[in-house]
């Protein structure tokens, strides 16, 4: 069925047996960072060693949105709309205002630089939650290298006040992050060390307390079989779509294998969007893939 492989029966209604994978564009480096933009109709996706951040739309294709862009990679839009992406070269989080102007919001914790933000997330309430990993200052092919300064965290930072506080330090490499639809998990892939011989492939599941400030728990919430998982969304019935090495693999909540999206190479990060929200967008290496599925991303509180 068009690259979709089911391993529980709930899946067949997951999948869509007459949409295909679509290769919207390729010739990239390594894509990353993909935010959908309901209002504007168009993604925007981050070419991280190409120093750029690209615009697709459906009627005018890719466009460059933003060169350099500082090695963006991760992104997210605030409940104001506003774009907000992590930034490896300046090692930052930062805030496209609605006049177009960039707002540095926070590049240090107690006085020392943050390594290199990799992925974001905004909740209700206004409060940005990244991963701070060593990545995108390993090597010079996505920002440069660079000491480290802190170890491998994951932050909450409240715009309202400019406060910076740790809600988790015990991942060797947090990456990609996203919220369940009512907000009371934080789901946290963690990949490990950079040019580790056995990636971790695992993605771990967080209590988000009541006052949406602290996390507790960290049990490990589903395992990938190819390669490790990098970008993670969830759809409105609170099941977790995860990126591969070989595609997409989808999760219920309880952590159950449901099916998986075979894609020809490594999936690095994946959005919903389209009209519906029901479009699944995939950065997958080179390559920007699309393939319509039978539900619509989560939209949070």
């Amino acid at each position: 069925m068009n690259g979709i492989e089911i391993v529980d029966p709930r899946f067949r209604s997951f999948a869509l047996p007459n949409a295909p994978l679509e290769t919207l564009a390729e010739g990239f480096r390594w894509l990353e960072g993909p935010v959908w933009f309901a209002d504007l109709q168009c993604l925007l996706v981050s070419d991280v060693p190409n120093d750029r951040i690209l615009c697709w739309t459906e009627s005018g294709g890719v466009s460059v949105f933003r060169q350099p862009s500082e090695f963006a990679n991760g992104h997210t839009r605030d409940p104001q709309g506003r774009l907000v992406g992590c930034s490896h070269r300046q090692r930052c989080l930062h805030r496209t205002e609605l006049d177009g102007t960039i707002t540095t919001l926070v590049d240090r914790y107690r006085g020392r630089r943050l390594n290199s933000p990799n992925d974001v997330v905004a909740r209700g309430d206004g409060s940005l939650w990244f991963s701070d990993p060593f990545y995108g200052i390993s090597t010079d092919y996505e920002g440069g290298k660079q000491k480290p300064e802190l170890p491998a965290t994951v932050y909450r930072f409240d715009p309202r006040d400019a406060s910076l506080s740790v809600v988790t330090d015990d991942f060797e490499g947090p990456n990609g992050l996203c919220f369940s639809p009512d907000e009371r998990r934080l789901y946290i892939a963690e990949t490990g060390t950079p040019f580790a011989v056995d990636p971790v492939q695992h993605v771990r599941v967080f209590d988000v307390s009541d006052d949406g400030r602290r996390l507790s728990g960290g049990r490990v919430f589903c395992k990938v079989d190819t390669g490790y998982t990098d970008g993670l969304c969830c759809d409105d019935e609170g099941n977790v779509w995860a990126s591969a090495g070989n595609g997409v693999h989808c999760f219920d909540p309880s952590g159950a294998l449901l099916g998986r999206i075979r894609v020809p190479c490594t999936v690095s990060n994946l959005a919903f969007g389209g009209r519906l929200r029901s479009r699944l967008f995939l950065c997958a290496s080179q390559t920007l893939f699309a393939i319509y599925v039978n539900r619509r991303g989560a939209q949070r509180p």
